[in-house]
């Protein structure tokens, strides 16, 4: 078995592979033979990083070298490629940096905070941060924020609660002043007058719905910063 075991890695040695990374075990014997060879061994890898790893340098994941035919091989199209893997320590953790991968950019996010609860909070807000950007990417368009298009429906909703004489305009008219909670929230969240602000805000938006000249107005939302409408497609 040892023989076994020491034909394989040199198969897979014999491609100039100097980096191998295993979501298994590597025996303190199998280890011996990397370090001889000059070569890096992890183990014990999480699978989703070994996915990553691949997609990023174009390796092959493997879970036997045995072909359809049932021979052991190893080809050289199997490997992956970066400029430089590192290990490195940051905090109190040994991590192993791979840079510059060939078959895909890709790039990892490090945290710190002062305590778990920090950098959990750090992490759902970057999460969310990288949703918006991918959803832009993909979808080739945006919407202002700051309470803009919540203004614009309820201001829709209401007119059109006016033309219809139905029971059903009591609950199109309740819904439309329910869209004012979102960006009477956000003034409320950024100690600014929200009556005021919302008041404001439904002005420009009925005025760029009532009249065609201002309709550039429909970009108005919330700047809490100044604690003033502004326009948000712009800014």
């Amino acid at each position: 078995e040892s023989d076994i075991t020491k034909e394989r890695i040199q198969k897979i040695l014999a491609t100039g592979a100097n980096v191998i990374l295993t979501t298994g075990g590597i025996d303190d014997m199998c280890l011996k033979y990397f370090v001889e060879a000059g070569a890096m061994a992890v183990r014990r890898v999480l699978k989703r990083d070994l996915k990553c790893v691949a997609k990023a340098s174009g390796a092959s994941i493997l879970s036997t070298l045995a072909n359809l035919e049932g021979e052991e091989t190893f080809e050289v199209t199997m490997l992956g490629q970066a400029e430089e893997v590192v290990q490195e320590r940051i905090c109190d953790d040994e991590l192993i940096l791979i840079k510059n991968t060939k078959a895909r950019t890709s790039a990892s996010i490090i945290l710190r905070g002062a305590n778990d609860f920090m950098c959990d909070e750090m992490e759902r807000s970057l999460h969310d941060a990288l949703c918006v950007v991918k959803r832009v990417l993909e979808s080739k368009s945006v919407v202002p924020g700051g309470g803009a298009v919540e203004a614009a429906l309820s201001i829709y909703l209401e007119n059109y609660a006016t033309s219809m004489g139905s029971r059903e305009q009591l609950a199109i008219a309740e819904f439309a002043r329910s869209l004012l909670v979102i960006p009477n929230t956000l003034a409320v969240n950024a100690a600014q007058d929200s009556t005021d602000l919302v008041a404001k805000l439904r002005a420009f938006h009925n005025e760029a719905q009532v009249n065609p000249e201002r309709k550039n107005l429909k970009w108005i939302g919330l700047d809490l910063v100044h604690g003033k409408p502004r326009d948000n497609k712009q800014a």
